[in-house]
């Protein structure tokens, strides 16, 4: 089976499973939110090795953060009638999935300058402005089928490029450490910190604006 082939398959497993639990709300999507931070921080740890405590704390907050945000939106997001917190869950989804995809195949097919070379020399421009697209296109028409707010249809952009910064900030901190993957146990993509790095910051962000009654 050929790397794409192992990537895709994981990709659609992980998609499933979230939707489920996105889907059944309650203990389970809360039980999926805290394993995936749990090993998220074992990862984090694994990459600070030898850094000192201020990275391990760092590491705390950063993984904690966006589950308890996850949890946040799913359980409590109300619009007024229209719209729901599993609707606004799965825009934060389609941002960070349709960015990463975009940004894999757009990065793959036109190539061309490197978005930051010396954190992360596969990434392109063309790849950030692919990623933005199809987070614009795909989470931009769950806004209008969902009735979400008018916000998100514009959202999707600038959330899609902090997506992309996410997983640069991960980059940089496994360039620092001397390692290619947050762990090797998931055929593909390397460990779950290097799958859910952009999702962090969109779903930080998405909460914000929602307790901040922007939303």
């Amino acid at each position: 089976m050929s790397d794409l082939s192992k990537r895709s398959l994981v990709g659609v497993m992980m998609i499933a499973v979230a939707l489920v639990a996105a889907l059944l709300g309650g203990w389970p999507f809360a039980i999926l939110a805290a394993t995936g931070a749990t090993i998220m921080y074992v990862e984090w740890s694994r990459i600070v090795t030898g850094w000192g405590l201020g990275w391990k704390v760092l590491g705390f907050v950063y993984c904690l953060l966006p589950a308890l945000a996850l949890l946040w939106v799913r359980e409590r997001a109300e619009f007024d009638g229209v719209g729901s917190g599993f609707d606004l869950l799965i825009w934060v989804f389609l941002v960070t999935w349709a960015t990463d995809i975009g940004a894999y195949f757009a990065g793959r097919a036109i190539g061309g300058p490197k978005l930051a070379p010396s954190i992360s020399p596969n990434k392109t421009i063309a790849g950030l402005a692919g990623g933005v697209a199809a987070a614009t296109l795909a989470a931009g028409s769950w806004a209008l089928a969902a009735s979400l707010p008018g916000a998100l249809l514009w959202l999707a952009a600038p959330f899609a490029i902090a997506s992309q910064m996410g997983d640069l900030f991960e980059s940089g901190l496994k360039r620092r450490a001397g390692v290619k993957d947050s762990g090797t146990w998931l055929p593909g993509h390397g460990g779950l910190l290097d799958r859910l790095d952009g999702l962090v910051p969109v779903a930080v962000l998405t909460a914000s604006l929602l307790l901040a009654g922007w939303l």
